[in-house]
């Protein structure tokens, strides 16, 4: 791949990584939250606010992890991808989590942006994935997810 083409498709996944194009943005989306929704449950909806949220942030990370790491290990699945509904959020916790989105999200940025990295090339620690395939997972991923908090919060009436 031509450093133009990189260069172009790079800046795209950037976007979407962030802005999310059509879906908007993560920030966005947990902007605003009454800490009192946080953790309130609804019939019929498995998860929380808070706990939607940590999945993203759980599941990202493990992506970020598996992208950058040779050693990478794999994660139980599901248990160790969602966090303990006993173990509520407070507002701290879940600005943290929302920051640590942001953070993880840009350090995954930057390897996509570090030309020793082929975007292409299947990790050898993997069974095919490539880091183009993982940005293209995070986006996947993220935006299921969101869609999911949007109406979430409309449940709970605090979406516009």
């Amino acid at each position: 791949m031509d450093h133009a083409t990189r260069l172009t498709l790079v800046t795209e996944l950037r976007h979407l990584l962030e802005k999310g194009f059509a879906h908007g943005a993560l920030e966005d989306a947990c902007a605003g939250i009454p800490a009192d929704k946080l953790n309130q449950r609804l019939p019929q909806v498995p998860y929380t606010i808070w706990e939607l949220v940590e999945h993203i942030r759980i599941a990202q990370y493990d992506i970020l992890d598996f992208s950058r790491n040779p050693a990478y290990e794999t994660l139980d699945w599901p248990a160790a991808y969602w966090p303990d509904p006993a173990q509520p959020a407070d507002e701290a916790a879940f600005q943290r989590t929302v920051q640590q989105i942001s953070h993880d999200r840009e350090e995954f940025l930057q390897l996509l942006q570090d030309p020793a990295l082929d975007l292409l090339a299947p990790f050898p620690h993997g069974t095919g994935q490539s880091l183009l395939r993982e940005a293209m997972l995070i986006a996947d991923h993220n935006s299921y997810h969101l869609g999911q908090l949007i109406l979430l919060r409309r449940l709970l009436g605090i979406w516009e």
